[in-house]
C-alpha cells in the first residue's frame, strides 16, 4: 500500500474540521460594546424608549445600570430589551455589582439584578408597569447575611412546571452558591421555546424547568393584558431584557448562539 503523504492528510483534516465548524452556530453579540445599538429601554413612568437619566450607558465596554442622575428611585422599575424577540437559544453574559442600591427602592433590591427571558414587547407594556410578563433569571450577591444563590427563577405574571407539577410561587431557588458582589459571574440560560429552560453559573447547572406559561389569574401583573389581547398562554419566544431596579450593576460579554433547526 502506498503510504499518503502527511501533507495531504493534514489537509484533509482541515477540511473536515472546517466542515464541522461550518455548521456549528456561531456565538453573536447582542452587545457591541460600543452603544445600545439593538436594544431599546423601557422604565416604568417613562416613555417607551426614554433612557432617563441616562440609566442603561456604555463606558470601557461595559453596559452599566446607573443611578447617579436621579434624586429618588419612585419605583422607575427598568429593563433594556433586545429589539428582537427569540424562542431557541443559549444566552451567556458575565455580571457585577457595584454600588449601592437607591435609598428608596426596596429593601429586596439590594445587590440584586437579572435577565428576563421570553419577555413581553416593551411596547405592550402599560406607561407605569414596573416588570414585563417574563421569566426572570435572577442575579444576587452576598449581603453578609448567610446564603444567597443566585440564578434564581422569579415569575412576574407567569408559572412553570417542574417535574409535570405546575409550579406557582414566585421564586424557586437554585443550587448555586453565593458569589461577593465586585466579583464577575458567568451566567448562561438555554432556552428551548416552551419545552425546558436551563439556568447556569460559571459553567455548572443550577436549575432547570419546564412549559413556562402565562399567569391567567394574576389581575396585578401583565400577563392578563397578553391574554385578552389574544396572546398564547403557552410561552415559547420573547424578548430577553436587562434589569434595572435600583442597584447599579454591570454587564458585559453579552452573546447568543442560536438553537433554531435549519
Amino acid at each position: 500500500m502506498i503510504p499518503t503523504p502527511r501533507f495531504v492528510v493534514a489537509a484533509l483534516v482541515c477540511l473536515l474540521t472546517a466542515a464541522v465548524s461550518a455548521e456549528e452556530p456561531k456565538w453573536v453579540p447582542l452587545f457591541n460594546g460600543k452603544d445600545l445599538s439593538g436594544w431599546t429601554p423601557k422604565i416604568a413612568k417613562r416613555p417607551l424608549g426614554e433612557n432617563f437619566a441616562n440609566t442603561f450607558r456604555v463606558e470601557d465596554g461595559i453596559l452599566k445600570v446607573s443611578y447617579d442622575g436621579y434624586t429618588k428611585f419612585d419605583e422607575q422599575f427598568g429593563h433594556l430589551f433586545t429589539n428582537l424577540a427569540y424562542s431557541h437559544y443559549i444566552l451567556r453574559l458575565e455580571y457585577r455589582f457595584t454600588g449601592t442600591m437607591m435609598a428608596d427602592a426596596p429593601k429586596y433590591v439590594n445587590l440584586n439584578s437579572g435577565v428576563m427571558l421570553h419577555a413581553q414587547p416593551p411596547q405592550s407594556m402599560r406607561f407605569d408597569q414596573g416588570f414585563p410578563a417574563s421569566l426572570e433569571m435572577q442575579f444576587l450577591a452576598d449581603e453578609g447575611k448567610g446564603p444567597r444563590s443566585t440564578a434564581n427563577l422569579c415569575t412576574p405574571g407567569t408559572h412553570v412546571e417542574m417535574g409535570g407539577q405546575l409550579v406557582t410561587k414566585h421564586i424557586v431557588k437554585s443550587s448555586a452558591p453565593t458569589f461577593p458582589a465586585e466579583e464577575w459571574v458567568r451566567a448562561e440560560v438555554e432556552v428551548r421555546g416552551n419545552d425546558e429552560i436551563i439556568h447556569r453559573i460559571n459553567g455548572v447547572e443550577v436549575l432547570r424547568y419546564q412549559r413556562p406559561q402565562l399567569d391567567p389569574t394574576n389581575n396585578n401583573a401583565p400577563a392578563t393584558d397578553q391574554i385578552e389581547l389574544g396572546g398564547n398562554l403557552m410561552l415559547g419566544y420573547g424578548h430577553i431584557a436587562l434589569q434595572a431596579e435600583g442597584q447599579p450593576v454591570w454587564f458585559r460579554k453579552i452573546e447568543l448562539r442560536s438553537l433554531e433547526k435549519k
